[in-house]
Protein backbone atom coordinates (compact mmCIF):
# COMPACT_ATOMS: atom_id res chain seq x y z
CA UNK A 1 0.00 0.00 0.00
CA UNK A 2 1.41 3.41 -1.18
CA UNK A 3 2.04 5.76 1.63
CA UNK A 4 0.31 9.06 1.92
CA UNK A 5 3.63 10.99 1.83
CA UNK A 6 4.63 9.41 -1.48
CA UNK A 7 1.31 10.37 -3.08
CA UNK A 8 1.71 14.02 -2.10
CA UNK A 9 5.24 14.13 -3.58
CA UNK A 10 4.12 12.54 -6.82
CA UNK A 11 1.27 15.05 -7.19
CA UNK A 12 3.67 17.99 -6.77
CA UNK A 13 6.04 16.66 -9.45
CA UNK A 14 3.21 16.24 -11.96
CA UNK A 15 1.94 19.76 -11.25
CA UNK A 16 5.39 21.23 -11.93
CA UNK A 17 5.71 19.32 -15.23
CA UNK A 18 2.26 20.50 -16.46
CA UNK A 19 2.96 24.17 -15.62
CA UNK A 20 6.26 24.14 -17.52
CA UNK A 21 4.74 22.71 -20.67
CA UNK A 22 2.02 25.37 -20.70
CA UNK A 23 4.59 28.23 -20.54
CA UNK A 24 6.70 26.69 -23.36
CA UNK A 25 3.72 26.36 -25.73
CA UNK A 26 2.51 29.93 -25.20
CA UNK A 27 5.92 31.69 -25.02
CA UNK A 28 6.37 32.09 -28.87
CA UNK A 29 2.93 33.63 -29.43
CA UNK A 30 2.62 37.41 -29.03
CA UNK A 31 -0.70 38.78 -27.92
CA UNK A 32 -3.05 39.80 -30.77
CA UNK A 33 -3.01 43.43 -29.62
CA UNK A 34 0.80 43.55 -29.93
CA UNK A 35 0.71 42.14 -33.50
CA UNK A 36 -1.87 44.77 -34.58
CA UNK A 37 0.29 47.57 -33.22
CA UNK A 38 3.32 46.22 -35.06
CA UNK A 39 1.52 46.38 -38.42
CA UNK A 40 0.40 49.98 -37.85
CA UNK A 41 3.76 51.27 -36.77
CA UNK A 42 5.70 53.45 -39.28
CA UNK A 43 9.14 52.16 -40.03
CA UNK A 44 11.92 54.41 -38.70
CA UNK A 45 14.82 55.07 -41.14
CA UNK A 46 18.01 53.23 -40.32
CA UNK A 47 20.92 55.12 -38.80
CA UNK A 48 22.71 55.35 -42.20
CA UNK A 49 19.94 57.70 -43.46
CA UNK A 50 18.42 55.29 -46.01
CA UNK A 51 14.69 54.77 -45.89
CA UNK A 52 13.43 51.18 -46.08
CA UNK A 53 11.78 50.38 -49.41
CA UNK A 54 8.38 49.72 -47.90
CA UNK A 55 8.15 53.33 -46.58
CA UNK A 56 7.42 56.14 -49.15
CA UNK A 57 10.44 58.40 -49.06
CA UNK A 58 9.98 62.07 -48.26
CA UNK A 59 11.96 64.56 -50.48
CA UNK A 60 15.18 65.80 -48.95
CA UNK A 61 15.53 69.50 -48.28
CA UNK A 62 17.61 70.01 -51.45
CA UNK A 63 15.56 67.66 -53.61
CA UNK A 64 14.48 68.84 -57.11
CA UNK A 65 10.85 69.70 -57.64
CA UNK A 66 8.84 66.91 -59.18
CA UNK A 67 7.31 67.34 -62.65
CA UNK A 68 3.84 67.78 -61.23
CA UNK A 69 4.92 70.78 -59.15
CA UNK A 70 5.44 74.28 -60.50
CA UNK A 71 9.10 75.12 -60.21
CA UNK A 72 10.32 78.37 -58.70
CA UNK A 73 13.35 80.17 -60.13
CA UNK A 74 16.57 79.25 -58.36
CA UNK A 75 18.87 81.80 -56.77
CA UNK A 76 20.91 82.17 -59.97
CA UNK A 77 17.78 83.01 -61.97
CA UNK A 78 17.51 79.64 -63.79
CA UNK A 79 14.24 77.79 -63.57
CA UNK A 80 14.15 74.00 -63.22
CA UNK A 81 12.99 72.31 -66.40
CA UNK A 82 10.55 70.00 -64.60
CA UNK A 83 8.05 72.72 -63.77
CA UNK A 84 6.35 75.73 -65.34
CA UNK A 85 8.79 78.59 -65.13
CA UNK A 86 7.81 81.89 -63.56
CA UNK A 87 9.90 84.73 -65.08
CA UNK A 88 11.65 87.08 -62.67
CA UNK A 89 9.79 90.31 -62.02
CA UNK A 90 12.26 92.36 -64.08
CA UNK A 91 12.55 89.95 -67.03
CA UNK A 92 12.17 91.74 -70.40
CA UNK A 93 10.76 95.00 -69.03
CA UNK A 94 8.51 96.78 -71.52
CA UNK A 95 10.20 99.96 -72.71
CA UNK A 96 7.93 102.91 -73.32
CA UNK A 97 7.65 103.89 -76.98
CA UNK A 98 9.55 107.03 -77.95
CA UNK A 99 7.39 109.95 -79.10
CA UNK A 100 9.76 110.60 -82.03
CA UNK A 101 11.77 108.86 -84.75
CA UNK A 102 15.57 108.98 -84.99
CA UNK A 103 16.75 108.83 -88.59
CA UNK A 104 18.84 105.84 -89.60
CA UNK A 105 22.39 106.58 -90.71
CA UNK A 106 21.30 106.10 -94.32
CA UNK A 107 17.91 107.86 -93.84
CA UNK A 108 16.18 104.60 -94.83
CA UNK A 109 13.46 104.85 -92.13
CA UNK A 110 12.11 108.29 -92.94
CA UNK A 111 9.21 107.32 -95.20
CA UNK A 112 6.46 107.56 -92.58
CA UNK A 113 2.79 107.27 -93.45
CA UNK A 114 1.26 109.38 -90.70
CA UNK A 115 2.07 112.87 -89.39
CA UNK A 116 2.22 111.75 -85.76
CA UNK A 117 5.91 111.42 -84.89
CA UNK A 118 8.58 114.11 -85.21
CA UNK A 119 11.81 113.11 -86.94
CA UNK A 120 15.32 113.89 -85.71
CA UNK A 121 18.88 113.05 -86.66
CA UNK A 122 21.42 111.70 -84.16
CA UNK A 123 24.22 113.30 -86.21
CA UNK A 124 24.94 116.94 -86.89
CA UNK A 125 25.70 117.94 -90.44
CA UNK A 126 29.45 118.09 -89.74
CA UNK A 127 29.35 114.62 -88.15
CA UNK A 128 27.63 113.14 -91.18
CA UNK A 129 30.25 114.65 -93.44
CA UNK A 130 33.18 113.43 -91.33
CA UNK A 131 31.71 109.91 -91.04
CA UNK A 132 31.02 109.66 -94.76
CA UNK A 133 27.27 109.29 -94.17
CA UNK A 134 24.60 110.52 -96.59
CA UNK A 135 23.68 114.16 -96.18
CA UNK A 136 21.03 114.64 -98.85
CA UNK A 137 17.57 113.39 -97.89
CA UNK A 138 16.06 110.70 -100.12
CA UNK A 139 12.97 111.40 -102.21
CA UNK A 140 10.05 111.12 -99.78
CA UNK A 141 6.35 110.87 -100.60
CA UNK A 142 4.20 113.50 -98.82
CA UNK A 143 1.58 112.43 -96.31
CA UNK A 144 -1.86 111.62 -97.67
CA UNK A 145 -3.78 111.24 -94.43
CA UNK A 146 -6.82 113.45 -94.89
CA UNK A 147 -7.40 116.93 -93.51
CA UNK A 148 -4.45 117.76 -91.28
CA UNK A 149 -3.72 120.97 -89.40
CA UNK A 150 -0.15 121.76 -88.41
CA UNK A 151 -0.03 124.28 -85.56
CA UNK A 152 3.40 125.94 -85.80
CA UNK A 153 4.91 128.43 -83.36
CA UNK A 154 7.94 130.54 -84.28
CA UNK A 155 10.63 132.51 -82.39
CA UNK A 156 10.55 130.73 -79.02
CA UNK A 157 10.98 129.46 -76.52
CA UNK A 158 10.56 131.91 -73.67
CA UNK A 159 9.61 131.47 -70.02
CA UNK A 160 6.20 133.17 -70.18
CA UNK A 161 4.14 132.41 -73.29
CA UNK A 162 5.66 129.09 -74.39
CA UNK A 163 4.91 127.21 -71.13
CA UNK A 164 1.27 128.40 -71.27
CA UNK A 165 0.96 127.19 -74.87
CA UNK A 166 2.46 123.82 -73.91
CA UNK A 167 -0.06 123.49 -71.08
CA UNK A 168 -2.97 124.21 -73.44
CA UNK A 169 -1.71 121.71 -76.01
CA UNK A 170 -1.34 119.05 -73.30
CA UNK A 171 -4.84 119.69 -71.97
CA UNK A 172 -6.28 119.31 -75.49
CA UNK A 173 -4.05 116.35 -76.46
CA UNK A 174 -2.66 118.17 -79.50
CA UNK A 175 0.87 117.99 -80.91
CA UNK A 176 2.43 121.06 -82.52
CA UNK A 177 5.67 122.22 -84.15
CA UNK A 178 8.00 124.79 -82.59
CA UNK A 179 10.53 126.55 -84.80
CA UNK A 180 13.06 127.77 -82.25
CA UNK A 181 16.07 130.06 -82.42
CA UNK A 182 19.42 128.88 -81.15
CA UNK A 183 19.68 131.92 -78.89
CA UNK A 184 16.43 131.14 -77.07
CA UNK A 185 17.01 127.39 -77.03
CA UNK A 186 20.30 127.93 -75.19
CA UNK A 187 18.52 130.19 -72.70
CA UNK A 188 15.64 127.75 -72.00
CA UNK A 189 16.94 124.20 -72.53
CA UNK A 190 14.41 122.65 -70.14
CA UNK A 191 11.56 123.99 -72.25
CA UNK A 192 13.13 122.44 -75.36
CA UNK A 193 13.33 119.10 -73.54
CA UNK A 194 9.71 119.41 -72.48
CA UNK A 195 8.61 120.02 -76.08
CA UNK A 196 10.31 116.83 -77.21
CA UNK A 197 9.16 114.75 -74.22
CA UNK A 198 5.53 115.72 -74.90
CA UNK A 199 5.71 114.68 -78.54
CA UNK A 200 5.98 118.07 -80.23
CA UNK A 201 8.32 118.69 -83.16
CA UNK A 202 11.24 121.08 -82.75
CA UNK A 203 12.50 122.82 -85.89
CA UNK A 204 15.39 125.16 -86.69
CA UNK A 205 14.63 128.89 -87.02
CA UNK A 206 18.17 130.35 -87.28
CA UNK A 207 20.35 131.51 -84.42
CA UNK A 208 18.93 134.93 -83.58
CA UNK A 209 16.50 135.89 -86.39
CA UNK A 210 18.71 138.71 -87.67
CA UNK A 211 17.74 139.26 -91.31
CA UNK A 212 20.68 141.55 -92.08
CA UNK A 213 23.20 138.83 -91.28
CA UNK A 214 21.14 135.77 -92.16
CA UNK A 215 20.32 136.70 -95.73
CA UNK A 216 23.68 138.01 -96.93
CA UNK A 217 24.34 134.69 -98.72
CA UNK A 218 23.36 131.00 -98.73
CA UNK A 219 26.55 130.21 -96.82
CA UNK A 220 25.62 132.73 -94.12
CA UNK A 221 22.16 131.17 -93.87
CA UNK A 222 23.62 127.65 -93.66
CA UNK A 223 26.10 128.74 -90.98
CA UNK A 224 23.28 129.89 -88.69
CA UNK A 225 21.33 126.69 -89.27
CA UNK A 226 24.34 124.59 -88.30
CA UNK A 227 25.00 126.83 -85.29
CA UNK A 228 21.46 126.23 -84.01
CA UNK A 229 21.70 122.50 -84.81
CA UNK A 230 24.76 122.24 -82.59
CA UNK A 231 22.93 123.93 -79.70
CA UNK A 232 19.90 121.66 -80.04
CA UNK A 233 22.12 118.59 -80.36
CA UNK A 234 23.89 119.55 -77.12
CA UNK A 235 20.52 119.84 -75.35
CA UNK A 236 18.75 116.80 -76.81
CA UNK A 237 21.39 114.48 -78.23
CA UNK A 238 19.92 114.94 -81.73
CA UNK A 239 18.97 117.74 -84.10
CA UNK A 240 15.99 118.53 -86.36
CA UNK A 241 15.88 118.01 -90.11
CA UNK A 242 13.16 120.63 -90.56
CA UNK A 243 13.62 124.39 -90.61
CA UNK A 244 11.70 127.54 -91.31
CA UNK A 245 13.33 130.60 -92.82
CA UNK A 246 12.65 133.66 -90.65
CA UNK A 247 10.15 135.81 -92.51
CA UNK A 248 9.54 132.99 -94.96
CA UNK A 249 11.27 132.16 -98.21
CA UNK A 250 9.12 134.30 -100.51
CA UNK A 251 11.02 137.57 -100.19
CA UNK A 252 14.36 136.19 -99.03
CA UNK A 253 15.29 133.06 -100.96
CA UNK A 254 16.77 132.65 -104.39
CA UNK A 255 17.34 129.36 -106.19
CA UNK A 256 20.84 129.29 -104.65
CA UNK A 257 19.33 129.16 -101.14
CA UNK A 258 17.00 126.32 -102.12
CA UNK A 259 19.87 124.35 -103.67
CA UNK A 260 21.99 124.89 -100.55
CA UNK A 261 19.29 123.48 -98.28
CA UNK A 262 18.69 120.47 -100.51
CA UNK A 263 22.41 119.66 -100.72
CA UNK A 264 22.63 119.72 -96.93
CA UNK A 265 19.54 117.66 -96.13
CA UNK A 266 17.17 120.29 -94.74
CA UNK A 267 13.39 120.34 -95.31
CA UNK A 268 12.01 123.91 -95.25
CA UNK A 269 8.30 124.69 -94.74
CA UNK A 270 6.58 128.05 -94.91
CA UNK A 271 2.85 128.34 -94.15
CA UNK A 272 -0.48 128.69 -95.95
CA UNK A 273 -2.59 129.92 -93.00
CA UNK A 274 -1.56 132.88 -90.86
CA UNK A 275 -2.99 133.97 -87.54
CA UNK A 276 -1.46 137.44 -88.20
CA UNK A 277 -0.43 137.56 -84.55
CA UNK A 278 2.50 139.86 -85.44
CA UNK A 279 0.27 142.46 -87.07
CA UNK A 280 0.40 146.05 -85.73
CA UNK A 281 -2.40 147.78 -83.84
CA UNK A 282 -2.53 145.21 -81.03
CA UNK A 283 -4.76 142.50 -82.53
CA UNK A 284 -6.73 140.40 -80.07
CA UNK A 285 -7.26 136.68 -79.59
CA UNK A 286 -10.57 136.87 -81.45
CA UNK A 287 -8.79 138.35 -84.48
CA UNK A 288 -6.50 135.32 -84.63
CA UNK A 289 -9.42 132.92 -84.28
CA UNK A 290 -11.30 134.65 -87.10
CA UNK A 291 -8.22 134.71 -89.35
CA UNK A 292 -7.58 130.99 -89.01
CA UNK A 293 -11.25 130.08 -89.29
CA UNK A 294 -11.70 132.05 -92.53
CA UNK A 295 -8.51 130.67 -94.12
CA UNK A 296 -9.44 127.04 -93.41
CA UNK A 297 -13.15 127.26 -94.21
CA UNK A 298 -12.49 126.24 -97.80
CA UNK A 299 -11.34 122.83 -96.58
CA UNK A 300 -7.60 122.91 -97.19
CA UNK A 301 -6.29 119.34 -97.09
CA UNK A 302 -3.07 120.42 -95.37
CA UNK A 303 -3.18 123.61 -93.27
CA UNK A 304 0.21 124.82 -92.00
CA UNK A 305 -0.73 127.55 -89.52
CA UNK A 306 1.71 130.32 -88.52
CA UNK A 307 1.69 131.56 -84.92
CA UNK A 308 4.31 132.76 -82.45
CA UNK A 309 5.17 131.75 -78.89
CA UNK A 310 7.73 134.36 -77.85
CA UNK A 311 7.29 137.08 -75.26
CA UNK A 312 4.53 139.54 -76.15
CA UNK A 313 2.24 136.92 -77.71
CA UNK A 314 -0.06 136.34 -74.76
CA UNK A 315 -3.09 136.85 -77.02
CA UNK A 316 -1.95 133.91 -79.15
CA UNK A 317 -2.02 131.67 -76.09
CA UNK A 318 -5.42 133.06 -75.16
CA UNK A 319 -6.79 132.25 -78.64
CA UNK A 320 -5.35 128.75 -78.84
CA UNK A 321 -8.12 126.71 -77.12
CA UNK A 322 -10.76 128.16 -79.45
CA UNK A 323 -8.51 127.71 -82.50
CA UNK A 324 -8.20 124.01 -81.64
CA UNK A 325 -11.95 123.69 -81.18
CA UNK A 326 -12.75 125.41 -84.48
CA UNK A 327 -10.30 123.23 -86.41
CA UNK A 328 -11.65 120.06 -84.87
CA UNK A 329 -15.22 121.04 -85.72
CA UNK A 330 -14.06 121.61 -89.30
CA UNK A 331 -12.84 118.01 -89.49
CA UNK A 332 -9.12 118.57 -89.03
CA UNK A 333 -6.78 116.24 -87.21
CA UNK A 334 -3.45 117.56 -85.91
CA UNK A 335 0.02 116.63 -87.07
CA UNK A 336 3.65 117.63 -86.62
CA UNK A 337 5.88 118.88 -89.41
CA UNK A 338 8.43 116.40 -90.77
CA UNK A 339 10.27 116.02 -94.10
CA UNK A 340 7.12 114.21 -95.37
CA UNK A 341 4.79 117.15 -94.67
CA UNK A 342 3.33 118.52 -97.95
CA UNK A 343 4.62 121.90 -98.98
CA UNK A 344 2.05 124.65 -98.34
CA UNK A 345 2.02 126.05 -101.91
Amino acid sequence: MISKRFCIALFCVLALIFTGCTQVSSGDKAPASEKTEAKQETTVPATDGKTPKQEPAKPAADAKTSKQETANPSADGKTQTQGTAKPPADANPQKPALPYVIAADDFSNLQLSDAVHPVYDAHTLSERTSLGLPVVLPALAPYCSGKTAYLTFDDGPDDEVTPVILDILAANKVKATFYVTGLHAAAYPDTIRRMVAEGHAVGNHSYDHDYDRLYTSPDAFLYEMEQTDEILHDILGFRPLILRAPGGTFSHFTSEYEACLKENGYAEHDWNVSSADTAPDNPTAQDFIDNISSQTSGGKESAIILMHCSSGHEETARALPEIIRVLRESGYRFGVVTPMTPQPW
